[in-house]
């Protein structure tokens, strides 16, 4: 696993931790104490997802912005705007598909930063050709089906595990088209993500 993907993992595994306890702690202020340790778990479960969640949309935000970034450099051919628009598409799906379930966990999305605040984190201004656009999606993407794999697991709501799955399987399809593009050599050893 690269470096960016398992900064990837671990900004969604570790954006749980830091602030469940928060909202337990809110959530036990506000129970009566017969009713706080069932409520207790639930609660704590239902914010950790939403934090993990929140996590992922992070992420789609940024990978939303970096195909805005390169649908507006001027380096994608005419030919291929039209599979850029779908993919980013597909993450503008992920994310309020995300979104509403962290609302129905009780919680509130994460917004999206500017395209600036993306440009400077993905830095952009190295980005002079098609191929340095490829090979950020490339690793953007398979960073995003790693990272979705790596959430199954921690969500206490089993509802989700299909939902992030099929994400999980939606970038590993992306990826698998900047390989092909790149005309880079397919992992010969399975398995390929996670």
């Amino acid at each position: 696993m690269t470096e960016s993907n398992t900064n990837r993992r671990n900004i969604l595994t570790g954006a749980a931790t830091l602030s469940a306890g928060g909202l337990l702690a809110l959530a036990a202020s506000a129970t009566p104490a017969a009713a706080r340790s069932t409520r207790k778990s639930s609660a704590k479960a239902a914010g950790q997802d939403a934090e993990l969640l929140n996590a992922a949309i992070a992420l789609e935000h940024q990978g939303i912005g970096a195909y805005d970034i390169a649908l507006g450099s001027g380096l994608v051919p005419a030919s291929a705007t039209d599979l850029v628009k779908t993919i980013q598409g597909h993450h503008k799906q992920h994310r309020d598909d995300l979104a509403a379930a962290v609302t129905r966990l009780g919680g509130k999305p994460v917004e999206s930063k500017t395209i600036a605040d993306y440009a400077k984190e993905l830095n952009a201004a190295s980005i002079t050709s098609l191929t340095d656009i490829q090979r950020l999606a490339l690793r953007l993407e398979t960073g995003a089906a790693n990272a979705y794999l790596g959430l199954i697991a921690p969500l206490s709501d089993s509802g989700l595990h299909l939902l992030v799955a099929q994400m999980a399987a939606d970038e590993a399809s992306h990826a698998a088209i900047f390989i092909l593009d790149l005309k880079e050599a397919y992992p010969a050893k399975a398995p390929l993500y996670g």
